[in-house]
């Protein structure tokens, strides 16, 4: 699947890509019902985005294998999650808070990072094409530019954080 990115397909693939278009459609109802589109505008353009990504591989089996490589993203939301959880109870002193900052530039490169650009690298072969390869493509460039600020507010909240800007906002659904 990381060579055939179009072409390869698998059951267990095409399941895991179904799957998590459902999760991307729950949440995406759950931050609306929650009203909380307003504080967590950017996580409804993230989870659109990827459901249009996650249909073409649903409905036209194709991509399939570029819907799977997106999904190690996963795995760095486990560090990212535990930061989280450690800045909202201001556990940010704790050893295990310091270890796993430099942990998330790890995981977050690896995770995110690595499988981004070689993704955007194979798209921008359907550059100038109307295709859906070219549909793609599009969506991914946006999510870089997302992966890319979320990196920087990453990188200024944890190692630079005379840098970064301070937030009051209460009704914010997740913080930095």
């Amino acid at each position: 699947m990381l060579v055939e990115i179009e072409t390869a397909w698998s059951a267990s693939g095409y399941l895991l890509v179904c799957f998590s278009a459902g999760y991307f459609i729950h949440d995406t109802v759950d931050i609306v019902v929650s009203k909380q589109t307003r504080a967590s505008w950017e996580y409804l353009v993230h989870h659109v985005m990827a459901m249009g990504a996650f249909f073409s591989g649903i409905f036209w089996k194709r991509f399939v294998g570029g819907g799977v490589l997106t999904l190690l993203v996963e795995v760095s939301n486990i560090f990212l999650t535990l930061r989280m959880m450690m800045k909202i109870n201001n556990a940010q002193d704790l050893l295990l808070y310091k270890v796993n900052k430099y942990v998330n530039l790890v995981m977050y490169f690896f995770f995110r990072l690595a499988p981004q650009a070689y993704l955007t690298k194979f798209f921008l072969q359907y550059a100038g094409q109307r295709t859906l390869g070219t549909f793609l493509l599009a969506i991914l460039l946006m999510l870089d530019l997302m992966i890319l600020i979320y990196f920087s507010r990453l990188l200024r909240s944890d190692f630079c954080p005379e840098r970064a800007p301070r937030r009051q906002q209460k009704d914010k659904f997740l913080t930095e």
